[in-house]
């Protein structure tokens, strides 16, 4: 449990970081925008999985030019998965969820793999975000996990 505790302590950092240099660089590319909101609205509809909940209410793809309504996305995220990960057992890591993608496709995945998906997937699209940024004439921000370890 601890190497997922820090694990999620970098997220919910490197989200923070991100949605700073969004703020610092006044961003209003649309494609950025939507790839942020995109990694926002995945984390939540992992959770809803962790949770037992179905994810069909969620769009993944959906456009968002608020940065506001983005940053708040993220703190809402941060507020239950810390409630989330504050309860999860180590013997609970391995238990399996069962859950249908957002195509109806039903899967098994243990909490385990869960948690590793949604570490994994944000750090790559805030590659992205990042890329697109620099391309943006705007400046990147640094979220890689050595950075934070070191803070």
């Amino acid at each position: 449990m601890q190497t997922i505790r820090r694990m999620m302590e970098h997220l919910y950092w490197a989200d923070r970081r991100i949605m700073e240099a969004l703020d610092e660089n006044g961003t209003k590319d649309k494609d950025i925008l939507k790839l942020v909101r995109h990694v926002a609205v995945a984390e939540q509809v992992w959770l809803s999985r962790l949770e037992g909940k179905g994810s069909s209410q969620y769009a993944l793809w959906e456009e968002e030019d608020d940065v506001g309504t983005l940053k708040t996305m993220f703190e809402e995220n941060e507020r239950r998965y810390r409630n989330y990960i504050d309860r999860l057992e180590e013997n609970r890591l391995d238990d399996i969820v069962e859950y249908a993608n957002q195509s109806g496709v039903p899967f098994r995945t243990s909490v385990r793999d869960i948690l590793s998906q949604v570490l994994l997937h944000g750090q790559y699209h805030r590659g992205q975000i990042n890329r697109a940024l620099r391309q943006d004439s705007a400046e990147p921000v640094q979220v890689d996990f050595i950075t934070f370890a070191r803070l």
